[in-house]
């Protein structure tokens, strides 16, 4: 698999250090055609799909699997089995393939029914599109102690720009400073944000995209929005 790292190597000393396609696959150790590849597509990463999955084990045990999952569908969260369990039940009645064949069909199963969505984030943002934020967990030596910190990340996906805080907890309020902060360097805004399902701001997942809010998240939601519109800033 050709990394995000390796394709931005790649663009920079072709772009930026203006060397030959040759000079390239003699620095970087690949071929040329992957060079060649990472120049011309727009994506940012390259990986091998299989297009067809083999399951010369599980074939047979396929309809005895669907069995159990519509059956599984309709029981309550708690009582639900898992692909795990799945997987040693199918055991127990003759077959001898891997987890892992059980685990994909029981996923490819419950998209195909419509309980679960396939989340991607796009690898390609036009310039003040979007930013991503998350937080990290780092240790570090504060006044010769060893203790934990929380990171905010901010990153314009457009240019990859970045911008960290550390912060002592992980709170709402730091959020909304990390936040504060990084406008302010970033000298304006982009249209939308990428966020994962933090506690912090989320207190539940209902669906594919329904997500309950905090109460003081729907507070502060309506200024927050305002001014992220209102500088939009191109990355």
């Amino acid at each position: 698999m050709l990394t995000v790292d390796t394709i931005g190597r790649i663009r920079r000393e072709h772009l930026v250090g203006k060397r030959s396609i040759r000079e390239i696959s003699r620095l970087l150790r690949v071929s040329r055609k992957v060079v060649r590849k990472a120049l011309r597509e727009p994506e940012t990463q390259f990986a091998y799909v299989r297009e067809v999955q083999p399951r010369p084990r599980l074939g047979v045990f396929i309809e005895r699997l669907e069995s159990l999952l519509a059956e599984n569908a309709g029981q309550s969260a708690r009582e639900r089995l898992t692909a795990r369990r799945l997987h040693e039940l199918l055991r127990a009645e003759g077959y001898t393939g891997a987890y892992d064949s059980v685990q994909r069909h029981v996923r490819d199963w419950r998209r195909s029914q419509g309980k679960t969505g396939a989340a991607f984030v796009p690898l390609w943002f036009a310039p003040g599109e979007a930013y991503q934020f998350d937080w990290s967990h780092e240790i570090v030596v504060l006044g010769g102690a060893t203790t934990e910190i929380k990171v905010a990340q901010v990153r314009l996906c457009h240019s990859r720009m970045l911008f960290l805080r550390a912060y002592p907890r992980e709170t709402q309020e730091m959020v909304f400073d990390a936040h504060d902060r990084a406008f302010a360097f970033f000298r304006g805004t982009c249209r939308r944000g990428i966020y994962d399902n933090m506690t912090t701001a989320v207190d539940a997942v209902a669906g594919r995209k329904a997500r309950s809010r905090t109460r003081s998240t729907w507070s502060a939601s309506g200024s927050s929005s305002r001014a992220c519109g209102s500088r939009p800033w191109r990355s």
